[in-house]
């Protein structure tokens, strides 16, 4: 089981075709704050349909891309 696990649930759930998380909001949906690691635990959101577009260090943002 990843560290990840509630964040790619909630990614999943959320069905929007794109959508914008927060370095905050990751951290409290998944419980953990983002890190480094968090570039290898990413092909992991693959498996539920979803990729990450793009990380902004400056916004402190990731952008989710539902896959086609």
């Amino acid at each position: 089981m990843s560290k990840y696990n509630t964040l790619w649930e909630f990614i999943k759930k959320n069905g929007k075709q794109s959508f914008i998380l927060s370095f905050d909001e990751i951290k409290r949906i998944a419980g953990i704050a983002i890190d480094h690691s968090f570039l290898n635990y990413k092909k992991e959101l693959l498996q539920y349909g979803y990729r990450v577009e793009k990380i902004s260090l400056k916004d402190k943002t990731v952008l989710f891309q539902r896959i086609k």
